[in-house]
C-alpha cells in the first residue's frame, strides 16, 4: 500500500508528459520520471487499461505516443489551459449554435474537479457574447486581465486602470481611469468592458486589450441600469454610432434602401446586419444601416453591382459625394 500513492502520482506525471508532445522516446520518459525503462513500460500498460490509447513506435530509440481513441479518456490541464477552456465554454453557452446545454454541462464538470484557487477565479467570470467571433490580427488579451475585469464585475467593485489611448494634448500621459464595471463583452473577435466612467459621468465601452488594471479595486457600488436594459442592444447601438437616447433602440443613425442587380441568395450570403428581399429575377431589395450616410453609400457599393437608390434623399446625396471623391482619387 505504501507504493500506491507514488505509483498514482507517477501515472499522472506520465500522462501529462504524453499530452505535451506527440512522440516520446522511452529513454527520455524514464529520465524525466526518474524510473527505469521497465517501469515506464508497466506504467504505459496501466494507462492502457484505464482507456488511454497509447501506442509504441519503433526506431533507433523506440518510444510512445498518445493517439486518438474511440472514447474520450480523462485529460489533464494546467492552470492556463483550464482558465482558457472555461472562458471558451462560457462563450459557447451563449453562442446560439445549439451546443449551449452541452457547453454548460462541460463547464460544470470541469469546475467540480478544479482546485479551489481556480474554481474561485472561474466563478467570477461574467461574459456576454454579443456577436460571433471573427479572425482579427488584434492584440491578444491576457487571461489575467479578463479574470481581473470579470471579478470586478462580479464583485461590483470600482476599477482603476491605465488605458492606452495615446498621450494627451499637452504630451503628458493620460491619467488612470475610474469606472464602475458592468459587463465583459465579446464582440467581433475583441473583448470589451462596458462600464460607467466616473470621471466623465457617462457610459463607456473600453477595449480590454488596452486596459492595465491597477490594484486594489475601489469600493463596492450599486449597479446602474444600462440604457435599454440589454447589454447586446446597448453595445450594438454604440458601435453603430448611436449615443444618448438613440442607444436604447439599437438602431443605426442612418438607414437606407436600394435595389441591386444581384440575386437575393447571393446578397444575403454577404449581409450580416440587413434586410434582403427578392424583387425579380436576378434583382433584390437591400436595407442597411450605418454610422453615417457616406459610410452607408460605401457599404452598398461593396456589392459590386448596378445600384438603384430607393431612398432617402440623404443616401442619394452621399452617393454623389462618394462619386466625386472617388473621381478625384
Amino acid at each position: 500500500m505504501d507504493g500506491m500513492p507514488k505509483t498514482s502520482a507517477r501515472l499522472l506525471a506520465l500522462l501529462s508528459l504524453l499530452q505535451t508532445r506527440r512522440d516520446w522516446p522511452g529513454a527520455l520518459l524514464a529520465e524525466r520520471l526518474e524510473v527505469s525503462a521497465r517501469t515506464v513500460r508497466r506504467d504505459v500498460d496501466r494507462l492502457r487499461e484505464l482507456g488511454y490509447p497509447i501506442t509504441a513506435f519503433k526506431g533507433p530509440e523506440g518510444g510512445y505516443r498518445l493517439d486518438a481513441g474511440t472514447e474520450l479518456p480523462p485529460l489533464l490541464f494546467d492552470d492556463e489551459q483550464a482558465v482558457a477552456l472555461a472562458i471558451a465554454l462560457q462563450l459557447a453557452t451563449t453562442s446560439g449554435a445549439g451546443i449551449e446545454e452541452g457547453a454548460a454541462r462541460a463547464l460544470n464538470t470541469i469546475r467540480q474537479v478544479m482546485p479551489a484557487r481556480l474554481r474561485h477565479r472561474i466563478d467570477t467570470l461574467r461574459i456576454t457574447a454579443v456577436e460571433p467571433p471573427v479572425l482579427r490580427p488584434d492584440p491578444q488579451v491576457g487571461s489575467g486581465v479578463l479574470l481581473a475585469l470579470s471579478a470586478a464585475v462580479h464583485a461590483r467593485q470600482e476599477l482603476r486602470f491605465d488605458y492606452e489611448t495615446g498621450p494627451g494634448d499637452d504630451g503628458e500621459p493620460v491619467p488612470p481611469r475610474r469606472a464602475q464595471p458592468h459587463h465583459l463583452v465579446a464582440w467581433g473577435g475583441r473583448w470589451y468592458l462596458v462600464a460607467w466612467d466616473l470621471d466623465r459621468d457617462d457610459w463607456r465601452i473600453f477595449r480590454a486589450d488596452r486596459i492595465t488594471p491597477r490594484t486594489p479595486n475601489g469600493p463596492r457600488f450599486t449597479p446602474r441600469e444600462l440604457p435599454g436594459g440589454s447589454v447586446a442592444a446597448f453595445v450594438a447601438a454604440r458601435f453603430r454610432g448611436s449615443t444618448g437616447s438613440a442607444a436604447t433602440d439599437g438602431d443605426w443613425p442612418c438607414r437606407g434602401e436600394v435595389i441591386l442587380d444581384l440575386p437575393a441568395s447571393v446578397v444575403s450570403h454577404y449581409t450580416r446586419d440587413g434586410v434582403v428581399e427578392e424583387v425579380g429575377p436576378g434583382r433584390c431589395r437591400l436595407v442597411l444601416g450605418s454610422w453615417s450616410w457616406t459610410g452607408l453609400a460605401a457599404a452598398f457599393g461593396r456589392y459590386d453591382a448596378a445600384i438603384e437608390v430607393v431612398g432617402p434623399p440623404e443616401l442619394k446625396d452621399a452617393f454623389a459625394r462618394l462619386a466625386r471623391r472617388f473621381s478625384d482619387a
